[in-house]
């Protein structure tokens, strides 16, 4: 099988906010896109990886910031999906043919340390293509089916996983 190339990289965030014992349940933070002639999706925050980030960590604090005003904690890598360019959804350098290659997203489980959007900026926040409205679920099976999660992948990972990714933030990986 040939490799195909990948010609963009994201870094996104499982994000929750009030984890701090096994008796409390978690909100996944997430943003609901409405898009104008589109059903609203939810995606988690983040975004593409940019030549000036030394390195995809790095790519998704500058993301929570500018999406959310926000800082996050406990950065571990959770999962990652691999899917093909959408030429009609992915931004892409010019130099890239679309519909060839690839789009690997790396998604890290973290904690919500501080928000404040009051503080967003960036072109999501400039240039606005339809609405961006941050939304907390519960961080359940329940919670999680409650919107329409995307990419499917992560729906199903976080469906399958979601006592896995709260162990990943337990504090005890070492």
């Amino acid at each position: 099988m040939t490799e195909r190339p990948v010609v963009k990289r994201t870094a996104r965030a499982i994000l929750l906010d009030g984890d701090r014992g096994e008796d409390t349940t978690p909100q996944l933070v997430l943003i609901k896109r409405t898009k104008p002639g589109e059903d609203p999706y939810w995606i988690t925050p983040g975004g593409g990886v940019e030549p000036g980030d030394p390195t995809v960590i790095d790519a998704l604090h500058r993301e929570m910031d500018e999406e959310l005003g926000a800082k996050v904690t406990d950065v571990v890598p959770a999962f990652v999906d691999t899917v093909p360019i959408d030429a009609t959804r992915d931004r892409l350098p010019e130099d890239v043919v679309p519909d060839r290659g690839v789009k690997v997203q790396h998604f890290f489980a973290c904690r919500l340390a501080t928000m404040d959007l009051t503080k967003r900026h960036g072109p999501e926040v400039d240039e606005p293509c339809g609405e961006y409205e941050v939304v907390r679920v519960p961080f359940t099976r329940e919670g999680v089916a409650s919107v329409d999660v995307v990419p499917p992948s992560l729906r199903h990972y976080l469906d399958t996983n979601i006592e896995g990714v709260r162990a990943l933030l337990a504090g005890d990986l070492g």
